[in-house]
């Protein structure tokens, strides 16, 4: 471990999906300087190659740190709070922040580090931790459009595209749209697989037909084994899905915008997340709404794709 950063590029942040991104660009070849609150967390990226950074101050000395956090409160923290990254008299040059927060949280980092001389790009993905592994998350991005094009190709490097969307935080707004979506779609998927089931078809006949179809998706792909086999192994809580809904009810209600459907997945997810308040993947949704068809489920311990190998 060292307490200097000596590469240009930086990454904060290494849970499920941090880790699994920033093996990404070391694996290509790139030089990575990392740290984590928890840092144990770092030693798989330290056995492939990275530098693990044991003061996140020292990261000001890379060119571009990218942050993969939980909240907006837990990005500023890192970068103004004590022992931050901008604590100090060194300055990056720029950071991209790949976390799923608010347009208005995003802002009011991007002010304060444009006031501090630092570029920002904001940079949510489409895409879980297993997806990520697989090379194949979308990155979306916006910000100054020199600074997107400065960092590009390493935006590539972490998934199958990246994209520009615009200036601001519209990518914010692209990823709450996104994960909006998310909620409607297990929701949905989960209601039909279940009327196919209770008439008779088996679940995992009947979600790889919508696989198959003009319907499927590398989404219900990538859920399919979940719903087959019950397996809820986290990718993504009921309680952070709750929060994505509620960023999308919010930002409907911001813009005027209807939302019908949104809004009673919204309920649903809130319901899923009194019942279902741990460390459990969302997609024990089919669960739930089993039980409110007077069903219960049984694995059908069936091995079938995720379509990500």
């Amino acid at each position: 471990m060292s307490s200097k950063a000596s590469h240009s590029i930086g990454w904060i942040g290494l849970g499920r999906m941090g880790e699994a991104m920033a093996s990404r660009l070391v694996k290509a070849g790139h030089g990575v300087s990392v740290w984590n609150r928890t840092a144990s967390k770092a030693d798989p990226l330290a056995q492939i190659g990275a530098e693990v950074v044991t003061d996140k101050m020292a990261m000001a000395h890379c060119a571009t740190v990218f942050t993969m956090v939980s909240t907006t409160d837990d990005l500023k923290d890192i970068l103004f709070g004590k022992g931050g990254v901008l604590s100090g008299n060194a300055r990056p040059k720029r950071v991209v922040d790949m976390s799923s927060i608010s347009d208005s949280g995003s802002a009011e980092i991007r002010k304060s580090l444009t006031e501090a001389g630092v570029a920002y790009l904001s940079a949510p993905v489409s895409g879980n931790a297993k997806v990520a592994k697989a090379g194949k998350l979308l990155v979306v991005a916006s910000g100054p459009r020199a600074e997107y094009d400065a960092v590009e190709p390493l935006l590539s490097a972490l998934g199958r595209s990246a994209m520009y969307v615009g200036e601001g935080e519209l990518s914010r707004i692209w990823k709450i749209a996104h994960n909006t979506m998310f909620g409607v779609i297990i929701q949905s998927l989960c209601e039909i697989t279940l009327l196919a089931e209770k008439a008779g078809i088996p679940r995992h006949v009947f979600l790889e037909s919508i696989n198959q179809s003009v319907l499927g998706s590398m989404y219900t792909r990538y859920k399919t084994p979940a719903l087959v086999n019950l397996d809820f192994t986290t990718t993504f809580t009921p309680k952070l899905l709750l929060k994505d809904m509620e960023l999308g009810m919010g930002a409907a209600k911001s813009f005027g915008v209807m939302m019908p459907t949104a809004s009673v997945t919204r309920d649903s997810i809130l319901s899923l997340s009194h019942q279902h308040p741990g460390d459990v993947d969302f997609s024990v949704l089919l669960v739930e709404l089993a039980r409110a068809a007077g069903m219960t489920l049984k694995s059908e311990n069936v091995e079938v794709s995720d379509g990500l190998k």
